[in-house]
């Protein structure tokens, strides 16, 4: 296969893996709007597994975007990755409510290097619980802001506490910090998720987003998943990447 259908191929997969994301503080109706229209833009055969907005935006996403199987995320102790126990429930209720099919949970990262564990493994597993046991059930992805970790011990640290108390998503990055995602922390991700399929049989996705901007950038985490869950390849249920200029330049390749 020629470098050009390669990258063709790549940008394809990447389109059906893409969570569109808008979450900007300046985000308005009509951007909303104009990102679920670009969701909906069939012209390749392919849609966008999500699109991704803050939660007073989820009931129009909802609403756009309603029979055409892009689901609706949205983000929850967003993006500090603060402690507000009761908000954090109180703010996935209210987004399970308005029809959110995924939340994206920041972690209390900081807790993770200061050892207060107890704290993130009861976060995530109390915000687990809501998802998975609403009457429309949900998937978590929890956001482990990789690149405010100190290094290897702490990623691989929160990553097996997540997917412990029931995260169906590892994401390195809110996008909100200077480093986003990298290889080296989507690595020590899999790793876990490597590990936790081997033991209990269950597959948590990875997904990357921070500094995600072409599809060169992407492909590099497409083919990271596809040789660490073969045989299995990367989709969907398995490969998220989250990001908004991505889209470009998947349209770029496939145009």
């Amino acid at each position: 296969m020629s470098s050009n259908a390669n990258e063709r191929d790549d940008a394809l997969r990447l389109l059906a893996c893409l969570d569109l994301t808008s979450l900007n503080d300046d985000d308005t109706v009509e951007r909303i709007d104009g990102l679920c229209d670009r969701a909906l833009d069939n012209r390749f055969g392919v849609r966008p597994a999500a699109v991704c907005v803050y939660p007073q935006f989820v009931t129009q996403a909802v609403g756009r975007l309603s029979g055409s199987g892009v689901a609706v995320a949205t983000v929850v102790n967003f993006p500090y990755g603060g402690t507000h126990w009761d908000s954090i429930v109180a703010d996935t209720a209210k987004a399970l409510s308005d029809g959110a099919d995924e939340i994206d949970l920041v972690i209390p990262f900081r807790a993770v290097m200061t050892g207060d564990l107890f704290l993130v493994r009861d976060l995530v597993d109390a915000v687990a619980k809501m998802c998975h046991t609403h009457q429309r059930p949900a998937h978590l992805k929890t956001i482990l802001e990789t690149g405010a970790l100190e290094d290897d011990f702490f990623i691989t640290r929160a990553s097996r506490l997540a997917v412990e108390q029931g995260a169906d998503f590892l994401k390195t990055s809110t996008g909100k910090v200077p480093v986003g995602a990298t290889p080296e922390a989507a690595t020590s991700m899999l790793n876990v998720i490597v590990e936790n399929r081997t033991t209990t049989g269950r597959l948590v996705g990875l997904k990357v987003s921070g500094g995600i901007r072409t599809v060169a950038d992407a492909s590099v985490y497409l083919h990271l998943v596809d040789e660490r869950l073969a045989p299995l390849r990367a989709e969907p249920s398995n490969f998220r990447v989250g990001a908004s200029s991505l889209y470009d330049d998947i349209v770029r390749v496939l145009s």
